[in-house]
């Protein structure tokens, strides 16, 4: 067991750490900018701290995973970004594995000795 709710934090953040990239590209499909990515991940379930996303995405992009443009429609400028086409396949590759994964960890999980 667990010694504390702290080193509890610390182990499900480690989780989400593995999942942050996949959860990211797949509300990208769409294009977005920081703040109403933040609002879509939060809203399903994975919320994400500023200081976590604008570094990843600034990563994402430096790999050409992501492509961006600023756009000043209706109030100040804001950074959009997209999938680039390298981004979409790394993203379907990734739910792949994804989906292979969860596979494994569900019956690892629910398996009785």
């Amino acid at each position: 067991m667990v010694d504390s709710p702290t080193q509890l934090g610390r182990l499900e953040q480690d989780l989400r750490k593995g999942v942050l990239v996949l959860a990211v590209l797949s509300q990208l499909r769409t294009p977005q900018y920081g703040y109403s990515l933040r609002q879509a991940l939060a809203q399903r379930g994975m919320p994400i701290e500023e200081g976590t996303l604008y570094p990843l995405l600034r990563r994402l992009e430096g790999q050409g995973l992501l492509a961006s443009q600023w756009q000043a429609d209706d109030g100040p400028p804001r950074r959009y970004y997209e999938l680039s086409a390298l981004g979409t396949g790394v993203y379907t590759d990734l739910t792949s594995a994804w989906g292979s994964l969860a596979s494994v960890m569900n019956r690892l999980l629910t398996e009785e000795d």
